[in-house]
């Protein structure tokens, strides 16, 4: 269980609370790199993220701006604003803001007036990789190096990254990421079926050994008398989670070896945005379209599963997800189709904030209760005034994580050694 107060410095991620402040440290994605126009001095996106309300706009150089979504003279929106000659322009009396917030043009006011050099929007720092569009909120005399996970570095032909819309606050959404007993039942879809290895061993041995970026665990299964399944993960403070798939669901080589994971991005309390990311493993093996987009329609994330011009799915709250109760007696243990349908479906359904100090936790949640105390741990260094665990991408870029097959007995610490080092 957690204390209700403990329980609230982590899930209010507002500007000046503990939590908010905590999360400003680094670098967190604001929006897809596909939600903006290629082209410069395109159509403006709106952004909500940790409780602010702000716009994207790629100026006439190629590089996106994050700015207030509120002119700063009478608070118009500026989502109606010109994306003009590298600034945005409000529609209501015309001045206009560059990607730093600096007002560059003034021209309801006399020429030359002070007021200008006062006038300043809001603006975060932003840098594009990997197909996401990141940014720093936080002070800038503490901002830290930019984002460098290997994922990130995968040649574009060999990865991908999506976006889902989730009714939830993002820490319970990230628990559910974390927690790797869940998949021998929610994401059973085959009842009775014993050959996939989650399924032959129910009660995996969680091991988690902390790190400078935040931690990795091990996750262990007795799959025969002469084999156990391994796989390891990594959290990266202080919202993503990394996981190796160099194995099928019922034990044979991938064809494709994959790394995929999920990054946890609060909009609100109450609400998140999970992007959701995977890359090949090795360099010789692309990700194809297909290979992609069946990928993502497994998981409930293909395209016809989303609401038109959305990133909310079709199956959600307000129909229970399309739950299917002859299928759930019948053919899968959940009735829901789509594996991070079935997680949202339980997220989701726990309420827009979890009442923690009510929980039961298991030798299964571990990975959750480290989480939890090195969160605390890093809400109480800022609020000291020392930097968090996890803000070096030095720390972590070098990582992978891994999954296979052990003889009983072996040191799966040695077997694995080279397969967690960051090939790309």
């Amino acid at each position: 269980m957690l204390r209700p107060e403990d329980n609230e410095r982590l899930v209010r991620v507002g500007r000046g609370t503990p939590g908010g402040e905590f999360l400003r440290r680094y670098w967190q994605p604001a929006l897809l790199s596909t939600e903006l126009p290629a082209e410069a001095d395109g159509p403006p996106v709106r952004v909500r993220l940790l409780g602010e309300d702000l716009i994207a706009f790629r100026d006439t150089d190629g590089i996106v701006g994050l700015v207030d979504a509120y002119c700063p003279h009478r608070l118009a929106p500026l989502f109606f604003g010109r994306n003009e000659e590298c600034g945005l322009r409000c529609i209501y009396h015309g001045w206009k803001f560059d990607r730093r917030g600096d007002c560059v043009d003034m021209p309801s006011e006399p020429e030359g007036t002070p007021l200008q050099a006062k006038v300043k929007l809001v603006a975060y720092p932003t840098h594009e990789a990997g197909g996401v569009v990141w940014a720093y909120m936080g002070p800038a005399e503490h901002m830290p190096p930019c984002p460098n996970f290997e994922w990130m570095r995968a040649a574009e032909t060999h990865r991908f990254v999506s976006k889902t819309f989730q009714q939830c606050n993002y820490l319970q959404a990230m628990e559910g990421g974390l927690d790797t007993a869940h998949s021998s039942f929610l994401h059973s879809n085959k009842l009775g079926d014993r050959n996939e290895l989650r399924n032959r061993d129910r009660s995996p041995r969680i091991a988690v050994e902390p790190t400078d970026y935040g931690y990795w665990y091990s996750s262990t299964r007795n799959v025969s008398e002469e084999q156990d399944y391994i796989r390891i993960y990594h959290f990266f403070m202080p919202n993503q989670q990394m996981r190796g798939m160099a194995r099928t669901a019922t034990g044979e080589l991938a064809a494709v070896p994959k790394l995929d994971g999920h990054i946890w991005v609060p909009i609100d309390d109450h609400t998140c945005h999970v992007y959701n990311w995977g890359c090949s493993s090795d360099p010789a093996v692309p990700l194809t379209r297909e290979y992609v987009e069946a990928f993502e329609k497994f998981a409930g994330r293909g395209a016809d599963d989303y609401i038109p011009g959305t990133f909310k799915l079709k199956r959600n709250p307000s129909n229970d997800y399309l739950i299917d109760r002859e299928m759930q007696k019948t053919q899968t243990y959940t009735g829901i189709t789509g594996l991070n349908t079935q997680d949202m479906a339980l997220q989701e359904g726990m309420g827009p904030i979890v009442d923690r100090s009510r929980e039961f936790l298991g030798t299964s949640d571990r990975a959750i209760v480290v989480m939890r105390r090195l969160m605390l741990e890093g809400i109480a260094a800022v609020e000291a005034g020392r930097l968090p665990r996890g803000i070096d991408p030095e720390a972590s870029c070098g990582v992978r994580a891994h999954d296979d097959l052990v003889p009983k007995g072996a040191d799966w610490k040695e077997l694995f050694a080279d397969k967690l080092k960051a090939v790309w």
